[in-house]
């Protein structure tokens, strides 16, 4: 499964989008010491490093792939000798309660994780359900057999992080209790019950936080025996009495709402796993969880090599991860108004929504592949719109908050596009739907939204990454210009709307390129077409910026000076030269992520080699789509070229894989690239079947010659998202030398607002 080279992906054991991701930490490092940053806390936004020889712990909640971190909640480890109740050091695991690892020992599987404890010699195996984690450690025999549950530990973590933990003693089996934390999600409630298979001999605790005012809580000894734990930096300890079995089980349930929450998901979870452990709770739940990730990796069956089958199996698998459960087995969630609510409709409530990275391929390959899961996202976004204090869409929300992280308000594209895809819930109607992609578009005080309207565009003395805001704006009005003139509704809103999604042109300037421009209508200068510090522009450079137009590609063409230009400007960024210190001081781009001054290791770019195909050079396209594949995607420990994000980068894959990708969602259009593997066939959301054959591809044959569906010769550029559904075969012979009278008519090329 394998992590990419800045560990942001987690190895550990998980449901398909299950509430719980049960992983090893392997270090401590803080977000900052201080309100000092610590830089080398952004390689632990999984709280894994592949390199590392020591885990900390195992912890219950991480994200996949993002640049950006928080989680980690619940951390437990096995120990057999004396007491520590700090993490100890990397450098010195010996003064505290981490430990070396046989690396050798280590195995990662869809719903299942193992490594041997070196120093103690435990086995710590690792798998989930839905609701819960299960660990089970085998102890050496005649060994104490003991955990730390700390419950102050976590990912980005900080003095003054945790608010408040809490841990209760409900009997000689069974613990319960909660943490409340401040950080990327502001306020986070996490609540737990925990089984133990064994009955607790003693335990104890110690709360390491500053305590200005303790009541009169002083005449107990809270820290031996006492079954009512709390504190802000609570770490606790538990020895189980000896009954013979050298193997611990513990099942962890998390809940939102509370710790009843926690304790019926526990009652009412589908495995109903404690009601049979006479029969092995860890063995019964791995084989019902590794059954569910069969099932749903096998809807693609694949042919090829065993590398590719290796990457695309796995990029799928990263598709399955987020978003997360966020809904107890009752139906209560916890809303962004923190307040707890009661679902009664058949949807579910979803957390983790990375829109700025996913409404790219990810939620595409939703509409394609899961009409549930994209149904009960549609109904997340709208029970999250409706308890908004800002009346907005979610932008990047995780447990019960919005972290506001990136820029545009991209919710309103994935509502859109599959809005028009004809997808639909009970529980809100489209015009309803509409109004809050609407609400999401004029919130005045988000991100310099009364600016873009006042202007046309961002000013980046409005707002210090004004020009990324412009481009990605003008696109998310696009899509709702688009949903209007699908409906009907209102002529004069359309078109309002399709002017906003013309102010793209507003920050282009003369030469073709985005450009940064201040209030006054002047342009910045001096300005750099390479840099990615202070040019306006989030996490990419002009270069890349300069073709995020997506839904106007006529439009963008007609700015840089016709076809011509276009072509030549594509063919210089796929291979021009871009010194490091253009991008040393941004995070998320990186040398490994970078083919010439492409850069697939970030979302900006991911429609650009597909844009080829609006001109009369399709073939370019074929020709880079696979360099990409094989160079930034690798069947490795750091086979990934840069972070995942919560399935984005693998979605691309998946969809580069078949042969097609929603260059621009709403469109309902997938542009043609080249298929990568002789033979797939995809399971539809609707149980349609899609099988896509290319006999002869290769890395040599890579050239489409020309295109079949069911067996007619098709002359598009792309296909629509309603054939697709239809289900059927879609064939490409290919050859080694492109096909250059192929998609040359303007009848062939795909969707552009301008002509």
């Amino acid at each position: 499964i394998g992590t990419n080279g800045m560990g942001h992906t987690f190895p550990g054991a998980c449901y398909p989008y299950g509430s719980i991701q049960l992983s090893p930490d392997t270090d401590t490092i803080p977000h900052n010491v201080n309100g000092k940053y610590q830089k080398d806390v952004y390689n632990y936004c999984a709280g894994y490093q592949y390199k590392d020889k020591s885990i900390v712990g195992f912890s219950h909640t991480h994200f996949s792939g993002t640049g950006h971190s928080d989680l980690g909640d619940i951390l437990i480890m096995p120990y057999t000798g004396k007491t520590f109740l700090n993490p100890g050091t990397a450098n010195n695991p010996d003064n505290g309660y981490r430990q070396r690892v046989d690396k050798t020992s280590e195995k990662a599987n869809p719903g299942y994780y193992s490594i041997k404890l070196s120093d103690s010699d435990i086995l710590c195996e690792l798998t989930a359900t839905k609701h819960c984690g299960v660990h089970r450690y085998t102890f050496p025999k005649g060994a104490k057999q003991k955990i730390i549950l700390d419950l102050k530990h976590g990912i980005y973590n900080y003095d003054g992080k945790t608010l408040w933990a809490q841990c209760n003693v409900d009997s000689k089996e069974y613990i319960s209790g909660y943490r409340i934390t401040n950080g990327w999600s502001r306020t986070n409630y996490t609540y737990f019950s925990i089984h133990f298979s064994k009955k607790i001999k003693e335990y104890g605790c110690k709360d390491f936080g500053e305590k200005k005012y303790n009541g009169f809580w002083g005449k107990f000894n809270t820290e031996k025996n006492f079954p009512e734990m709390g504190g802000r930096e609570l770490v606790t300890w538990f020895e189980f009495e000896d009954d013979g079995n050298e193997e611990l089980e513990i099942v962890v349930f998390l809940s939102a709402t509370s710790t009843l929450g926690a304790y019926k998901n526990m009652a009412e979870d589908d495995c109903n796993i404690i009601g049979k452990r006479d029969k092995g709770i860890f063995d019964l739940t791995r084989k019902q969880t590794e059954e569910e990730w069969n099932r749903r990796l096998s809807i693609v069956e694949a042919q090829g090599s065993d590398d590719a089958k290796a990457m695309l199996y796995t990029s799928l698998y990263h598709t399955l991860i987020n978003p997360s459960l966020y809904q107890d087995a009752d139906g209560k969630y916890r809303g962004i108004d923190h307040n707890i609510h009661y679902n009664n409709s058949q949807r579910t409530n979803y957390t983790v929504f990375s829109l700025w990275d996913t409404y790219r391929a990810f939620h595409p390959l939703l509409t394609l592949l899961d009409s549930t899961l994209t149904k009960d996202i549609m109904f997340s976004f709208l029970k999250h719109w409706e308890v908004s204090p800002h009346k907005m869409l979610p932008v990047w929300s995780h447990m019960g908050g919005e972290n506001w992280c990136m820029v545009g308000y991209h919710g309103v594209s994935v509502l859109a596009d599959a809005i028009n895809k004809g997808y639909s819930i009970e529980e809100c109607s489209r015009e309803r739907f509409l109004l809050a992609m609407e609400h999401s578009a004029n919130c005045d005080y988000y991100l310099g939204t009364d600016a873009y309207k006042k202007y046309s565009y961002v000013p980046v003395d409005k707002q210090y990454c004004g020009t990324s805001i412009t481009l990605e704006n003008a696109y998310e009005d696009w899509t709702i210009y688009r949903t209007l003139s699908l409906m009907k509704i209102d002529k004069d809103l359309e078109e309002y709307y399709k002017g906003r999604a013309m102010s793209y042109k507003e920050v282009f300037d003369k030469n073709g390129f985005a450009h940064a421009r201040y209030s006054n209508g002047e342009w910045k200068e001096p300005y750099s077409l390479l840099s990615t510090s202070e040019t306006g522009l989030v996490e990419g450079n002009a270069w890349n910026y300069s073709f995020y137009v997506p839904h106007d590609v006529n439009g963008l063409m007609n700015l840089m000076g016709g076809e011509k230009n276009f072509v030549k400007r594509l063919d210089t960024l796929f291979t021009m030269h871009i010194p490091d210190e253009f991008f040393a001081e941004t995070e998320d781009v990186t040398r490994e992520g970078m083919l010439g001054g492409y850069v697939q290791g970030n979302e900006p770019s991911h429609h650009i080699p597909y844009m080829y195909m609006w001109t009369t050079q399709p073939w370019k396209t074929q020709y880079w789509i696979r360099e990409i594949m094989n160079k930034m995607y690798r069947n490795d420990i750091d086979g990934l070229c840069g972070n995942d994000d919560c399935g984005q980068m693998s979605a691309w894959y998946v969809f580069s894989a078949m042969g097609f990708y929603p260059v621009c969602p709403g469109s309902n259009e997938y542009v043609f690239g080249a298929p990568y593997l002789p033979y797939l066939k995809v399971k539809l959301a609707n149980g349609a079947s899609l099988e896509i054959k290319a006999t002869k591809v290769s890395d040599k044959n890579r050239y489409i010659q020309k295109i079949l569906w069911n067996g007619k010769e098709y002359d598009k550029a792309f296909i629509t998202h309603e054939i697709l559904m239809q289900g059927g075969t879609l064939e490409f012979v290919m050859n080694s030398k492109p096909n250059k009278k192929l998609f040359q008519t303007k009848e062939s090329k795909p969707y552009s607002l301008s002509k």
